[in-house]
C-alpha cells in the first residue's frame, strides 16, 4: 500500500510526525487528557513482529508509535493465542509487561473465575498457518470460532462487553451474519474492519451526507482475498455516505484478464474514474489505456439495491496503492483521493484503528457500523465465488444490508466542517 513518509506528510499537508498526529485525530474526538486505563483481553491467531496482533496490540503495551511513549487508555491482562510458530513473540511480551498467556478464550476474558474481568476483547483472526477453501481459494482464519468462543463465555458468566474483529469478519457470508445478528441479541458493541477507513487520505476528502453518486470506482492492489477486502472497505466507507445512505447490493460480478477492457466497453465500469483514481498514486501510469490486466487482476462490479453502480479495480501490476474516484450529481470532475499508510513500523494506520476500538470499549457504543464490515464481508465472499466460476454474475439478495453512516474521522480529518473542493 502506499507508503507514508516524511515527504508524504508535508507533500499532503499532514502532520510531519505520527507522534503530531495522534493529538490531532484525539482532540477532534474530544478525548479527554487522562481517563482510567481499562483492562482487555486479546485472542489473537499468532503473536509475530509485524503481524496484526503486533501492530494493534504492541500498541496497548508500548504507546501508539511503540516506543514506550503515549498509547491508548487501554491496558492488556491477558492474551490467548491460537499458534505458536517459532518466532513467537508473546511468550517473551508476557515476561516484560505482565500479562497472563490464558490457555483458552475462556481464560483470557474470565481469568479463570465465574465473571467477565475485562472491558473489551480484541479478537485477531489474522496471520498463522491456516488452511484455504479448495475451490474459492479463501482463507479460513477462524474468527467465527473465536467468536463463539467469546460468546459462550459471557454467556456462563452472564455479561458482556464489547468486541473489535479485525479485518472481515468471516470467510463465510453466513458466519458473519450470525455474529452480527448475536450480538445485536446479546446487546453487546461489536466493532470490525479495516484499518484503510481511518488511514490518511491525499487529498484529505470525505463526501458530504446525502450526496448524490452517479457512479464510483476505487483502485486496490495485491490478493484479491487479503487486499481485496481492504479495498473494499475504504470503497465503502466512501459510498455509505450517499443519498440515503447504505441499503445493500442486489448483485456482484469479478471479471478477469480479457473480460476486464470487455466490462468497460459495455459501461460496467469507469474509465474516466478509473483514471481520476489513478492520478492520485505515485508512480502509477497516467494513461489507464495502457494497462494490461495481468492474470492476478480482476474488477469487482457492484450492484447496488437503490440503482447505483460501481466498481473495486484490483490493479496488480499497474501500482501499489489504495485509491478512489466518484463522480457528484451537478460537477463536472470527478473528485478523488488516495489512502496513504505506513508501510513500515511502527505502521502507524494501525494506532487510529486502535482509537476507535479505544473510544468503543469506553463509550460502550460501537465508533462507527459493524454493518459496513458485515456488507463488505458478503460483498468478499461472493466476489471469490464468481472468481472461481469464471466470472458469473450473482444475484445477492442475502446482502440487503441497510444503515447509516456516521462521521468518525480518520487521521487527517480536517478539525472545521468539511467542505468539498471547488471546481
Amino acid at each position: 500500500m502506499t507508503s507514508l513518509n516524511r515527504r508524504d506528510l508535508l507533500k499532503a499537508g499532514l502532520s510531519t510526525a505520527l507522534g503530531a498526529a495522534l493529538p490531532t485525530a484525539s482532540s477532534a474526538l474530544g478525548f479527554a487528557p487522562t481517563r482510567e486505563k481499562l483492562p482487555v483481553a486479546a485472542v489473537v491467531t499468532a503473536y509475530r513482529k509485524n503481524s496484526h496482533a503486533d501492530v494493534i496490540v504492541g500498541k496497548i503495551l508500548r504507546g501508539f508509535q511503540q516506543d514506550g511513549g503515549n498509547g491508548p487508555d487501554l491496558r492488556l491482562v491477558s492474551l490467548f493465542t491460537d499458534q505458536v510458530p517459532t518466532d513467537d513473540l508473546s511468550r517473551e511480551l508476557a515476561g516484560k509487561y505482565g500479562f497472563r498467556l490464558a490457555k483458552s478464550i475462556d481464560e483470557a476474558i474470565s481469568l479463570g473465575t465465574d465473571n467477565v474481568q475485562v472491558a473489551g476483547v480484541l479478537s485477531i483472526g489474522e496471520h498463522g498457518d491456516y488452511p484455504f477453501t479448495p475451490d474459492t481459494k479463501q482463507h479460513q482464519y477462524p474468527r467465527r470460532r473465536f467468536f463463539d468462543e467469546i460468546v459462550a463465555t459471557f454467556r456462563r458468566c452472564g455479561k458482556t462487553v464489547p468486541v473489535f474483529n479485525d479485518k472481515h469478519l468471516s470467510y463465510r457470508w453466513e458466519d458473519a451474519r450470525v455474529m452480527v445478528e448475536t450480538a445485536k441479541k446479546m446487546n453487546f458493541p461489536f466493532l470490525a474492519g479495516s484499518s484503510v477507513p481511518v488511514a490518511w487520505r491525499d487529498p484529505a476528502l470525505e463526501l458530504p451526507r446525502d450526496c448524490e453518486i452517479e457512479a464510483a470506482l476505487s483502485v486496490g492492489y495485491g490478493g484479491l482475498e487479503s487486499y481485496g477486502f481492504h479495498a473494499l472497505e475504504a470503497h465503502q466507507c466512501m459510498i455509505e455516505r450517499r443519498r440515503g445512505g447504505e441499503t445493500g447490493v442486489v448483485a456482484v460480478q469479478a471479471v478477469t484478464g480479457g473480460e476486464i477492457r470487455k466490462a468497460e466497453s459495455a459501461g460496467l465500469w469507469s474509465s474516466e474514474l478509473f483514471a481520476a483514481a489513478l492520478k492520485r498514486l505515485p508512480g502509477a501510469p497516467q494513461d489507464s489505456d495502457k494497462w494490461t490486466a495481468k492474470n492476478n487482476s480482476a474488477v469487482y462490479l457492484l450492484q447496488h439495491r437503490d440503482g447505483l453502480k460501481s466498481a473495486v479495480v484490483m490493479a496488480n501490476g499497474l501500482a501499489r496503492g489504495q485509491s478512489m474516484a466518484v463522480k457528484l450529481k451537478g460537477r463536472t470532475e470527478p473528485l478523488a483521493t488516495a489512502f496513504k499508510l505506513q508501510e513500515s513500523a511502527p505502521f502507524g494506520h494501525f494506532a487510529f484503528l486502535l482509537r476507535a476500538i479505544e473510544e468503543t470499549i469506553h463509550s460502550g457504543r460501537a465508533a462507527y457500523p459493524v454493518e459496513r464490515t458485515l456488507l463488505t464481508t458478503g460483498i468478499l465472499d461472493r466476489v471469490m465465488q464468481s472468481l472461481a466460476q469464471d466470472g458469473r454474475r450473482l444475484e445477492t439478495p442475502e446482502l440487503a444490508v441497510s444503515y447509516q453512516p456516521n462521521d468518525w474521522p480518520y487521521a487527517n480529518h480536517p478539525q472545521s466542517t468539511l467542505t468539498l473542493p471547488n471546481d
